[in-house]
């Protein structure tokens, strides 16, 4: 498929409260989020004409911003009816939907007293995250360079736009070593997640996952333990160090824009995709598209 750029595309865009063509759905040089990082989005799939947990991913917006000190001007109900209609007004019924919020260019200097608050929605086409035959098989990750900020120096569990820079860092890193994603641990030395998603392993039957005080409580980490709760298999919430992957057989990453990828390599150590990583991706699949 031709790389289509961003910004030059057709369609419609959800600006502060109208819609705007696709293309003229710009904001200045010296806007302050821009500059100093000072955005949250979040990343959304819509399946069939349902956006999976719609109104807990505006939710997650509006908690994010209060965590950088800013408030959208929109709530929950109408963040979630603004994703609906950017989706119909597009013509979209398989789509992905991006809502950020950002502070404009009222102001540009550290402080963001006089800063106005903006949200965009836009929604696009986007199939899997990683290629589907390669997902089957598991995807390769390498050890990110960069770890996860201590919770003391950053609001760590906001999905904030700056907190994403060693993200985009790491796996383009990976990316160009021949890798489909880079796996980061914390500020202690523990498994985080990986540079977009949460992380899962298998041990004898039960899944053990990273606490997420500290890192995004991903909502689908979230719906992935209710659907393995529910099948009557243990979810063990943990620090993991990283030298117990080799006590692990199985391995998957979960996320909206990933959903459930079952992992192959990390580093040095392997996993081989099972049942219980292959019916879990399978469920989630059944279960984000309404089917028994």
């Amino acid at each position: 498929m031709a790389f289509v750029p961003f910004d030059d595309r057709d369609g419609w865009i959800w600006f502060d409260g109208a819609f705007v063509p696709w293309r003229d759905a710009k904001t200045h040089v010296l806007t302050h989020g821009l500059h100093y990082g000072s955005s949250v989005f979040e990343g959304e799939r819509m399946y069939g004409g349902e956006i999976f947990k719609l109104t807990a991913h505006s939710q997650r917006l509006k908690r994010s911003a209060e965590l950088l000190d800013f408030d959208i001007p929109y709530s929950v109900a109408e963040i979630d009816a603004a994703c609906k209609e950017t989706c119909e007004k597009n013509g979209l019924t398989d789509c992905y939907i991006r809502p950020v919020a950002y502070l404009g260019a009222e102001q540009l200097s550290v402080s963001s007293l006089n800063s106005k608050v903006h949200l965009a929605i836009a929604a696009w086409e986007w199939p899997s995250y990683f290629d589907p035959e390669v997902k089957k098989k598991g995807i390769r990750l390498e050890w990110a360079k960069w770890r996860r900020p201590d919770p003391a120096t950053a609001p760590s569990t906001a999905k904030a736009g700056g907190l994403y820079m060693i993200c985009t860092m790491s796996k383009t890193a990976a990316e160009k070593r021949g890798y489909a994603d880079a796996m980061m641990l914390d500020w202690r030395g523990y498994v985080a997640e990986a540079t977009g998603a949460n992380v899962f392993f298998v041990q004898n039957g039960a899944l053990h996952t990273p606490r997420v005080d500290h890192i995004l409580d991903g909502i689908t980490r979230q719906t992935v333990i209710e659907m393995a709760q529910a099948k009557g298999i243990e979810v063990v919430i943990r620090d993991i160090l990283p030298e117990e992957l080799a006590d692990f057989s199985e391995c998957f990453l979960t996320g909206s824009a990933a959903e459930v990828t079952p992992v192959s390599e990390i580093g040095d150590y392997r996993f081989t995709p099972g049942e219980l990583s292959l019916t879990l991706m399978d469920d989630y699949g059944k279960l984000v598209r309404g089917q028994p």
